[in-house]
């Protein structure tokens, strides 16, 4: 987390796992929109259970039309055995073609190298993760290089 210019903590958990621990999400921005954010999401499944798309897009629904939502300041990532989700405050839930995403300040390297090395190696998920935000963090003064991975149980 940082402030500024400022790494002010390389130890946070921005991951949580909700609906059950169906679903594993994560946020890139300011900490209380995130976190809120992921409340809102656990709201959405608590209606729509085991229905991770419709419950993102009810949200980026709120998010888009709320006046205190719209406000928020953060990136969401959430994921099933089905579906990975980017869900940002313009509205978008976006699905990737290739189930590879990535949010905050390295992310772009992170999505680079992880495609990378997935096209060329035939690295386990948990490697091409691993590899790919070691990387990033050797790019951007942002992204620090402890790493916290979190893995569903297909």
């Amino acid at each position: 987390m940082s402030l500024g210019h400022s790494i002010m903590k390389s130890s946070a958990n921005k991951l949580r796992r909700l609906d059950n621990d169906s679903v594993l999400a994560g946020f890139a921005g300011s900490a209380a929109d995130g976190l809120t954010l992921l409340d809102r999401l656990e709201d959405k499944l608590s209606t729509y259970p085991q229905q991770l798309l419709r419950s993102c897009v009810e949200l980026a629904k709120d998010w888009r039309t709320d006046k205190y939502l719209k406000r928020l300041e953060a990136m969401l990532i959430v994921a099933d055995k089905k579906v990975t989700l980017l869900l940002s405050g313009s509205g978008d839930v976006l699905e990737p073609e290739d189930g590879i995403a990535a949010i905050g300040s390295g992310g772009n390297y992170a999505i680079a190298a992880a495609r990378a090395m997935v096209a060329t190696t035939k690295l386990s998920s948990e490697n091409v993760v691993k590899k790919a935000l070691e990387i990033a963090s050797d790019i951007c003064i942002y992204t620090n290089s402890n790493i916290r991975m979190e893995k569903l149980e297909w």
